[in-house]
């Protein structure tokens, strides 16, 4: 990377960053555009090199940090040794949440757009390197033993269904605390994974399963909220 390059790298992490600090503390609608490029040390001409407007810098920031959480995931899966792609996955959103937990301001900056961000990184972002956690999640499901299908769509609804309860329990402690909720949510995105089968593995042979697709999701779900009402009344009798 030249020098003018570095220069404008440097000078979008700094607006990444004061936008955050000024989102987190005064809020979005108190902030303007000049707080943040006077806090940055940057020009005013130089932010709309980058951005829009502010709205666009909290929704490209958005994706920036769900980015960070996805790549110190990706770091950390690495060190781990784990292998196959539901542990990957599950260990994944283990990291995920346990950052969240120590990060409430940013849990609460992203909240529900967890998912959103996730998504416009893969698939959105004129930035290659935002790119690259999607990639490396190809990759993981390219790597497992077991072959599957529809992918992407595998991939958001375990992101739906991490981001949104995760954030609840997380915050409000609904219907129970993260560290309890958490086995009934892996054991849910494991059989979303395992829905998802497509080939046994090195026979081609298709795994017909008896039940069919809208069926099993609609089962999924159903013992997935029978959980939580079993949960709730847990919390409720304990008190």
């Amino acid at each position: 990377m030249g020098r003018v390059e570095e220069n404008k790298k440097k000078k979008k992490e700094a607006l990444f960053r004061t936008a955050y600090e000024l989102f987190t503390t005064k809020g979005i609608n108190s902030t303007a555009i000049s707080d943040i490029v006077e806090k940055a040390g940057v020009a005013k001409g130089t932010f709309y090199l980058y951005f829009k407007d502010k709205y666009d810098i909290k929704n490209k920031l958005i994706a920036h940090k769900t980015k960070e959480l996805f790549d110190h995931a990706a770091v950390a899966l690495e060190n781990s040794g784990i292998t196959g792609l539901e542990d990957q996955l599950v260990f994944i959103i283990d990291d995920i949440i346990n950052i969240l937990v120590n990060n409430k301001p940013l849990l609460n900056f992203i909240s529900k757009n967890l998912v959103m961000g996730a998504l416009k990184s893969a698939f959105w972002s004129d930035e290659e390197a935002d790119k690259i956690f999607y990639e490396r999640y190809l990759e993981l499901v390219e790597a497992d033993t077991y072959n599957y299908k529809d992918i992407d769509i595998m991939l958001f609804t375990i992101l739906e269904l991490a981001g949104s309860t995760g954030y609840n329990s997380i915050l409000f402690e609904e219907p129970v605390s993260i560290e309890a909720y958490k086995p009934f949510l892996y054991r849910t995105v494991r059989l979303i994974i395992r829905r998802s089968l497509k080939l046994l593995p090195a026979t081609g042979l298709v795994i017909r399963l008896l039940i069919p697709c809208n069926y099993f999701f609609h089962g999924v779900f159903c013992s997935f909220h029978r959980t939580l009402d079993h949960l709730r009344l847990s919390a409720a009798a304990s008190f």
